[in-house]
């Protein structure tokens, strides 16, 4: 999927959230490979409410805002954040306890070996 298509379906969605016509979001299996959801086009893209299950989402950013509240994911994204989260260096009691009830399932994701997560095999 190309800028200028992501930026509309973006777009729409936003209308659809405001109830100012447009679209959900409807990214299912679509492939955002590097994709950048927060550029100077997009803004801050909201992906409130929209359906990435089956997405590639690799290499892409992965907004760090409300925006992104109950965006509808697969297994595999959500995996995918867990193992980011739990890659990161923290000594704070509280995230290690939480990052301690995730990682068997961080594990799981495609990405756990590039995150140190998990040895290869």
């Amino acid at each position: 999927m190309n800028k200028k298509e992501l930026t509309k379906i973006l777009n729409d969605h936003k209308k659809w959230l405001n109830d100012d016509g447009g679209t959900r979001a409807d990214l299912t299996g679509a492939v955002l490979t590097g994709a950048v959801l927060t550029d100077a086009v997009l803004t801050r893209a909201v992906l409130t409410d929209a359906d990435l299950t089956g997405a590639d989402l690799d290499y892409s950013c992965w907004p760090l805002w409300c925006g992104s509240k109950n965006a509808k994911v697969d297994a595999k994204i959500a995996a995918q954040l867990a193992a980011h989260f739990c890659a990161l260096d923290c000594d704070d009691k509280d995230y290690q306890k939480a990052r301690n009830a995730i990682l068997k399932f961080a594990q799981t994701s495609h990405r756990a070996v590039d995150l140190g997560l998990v040895e290869e095999k």
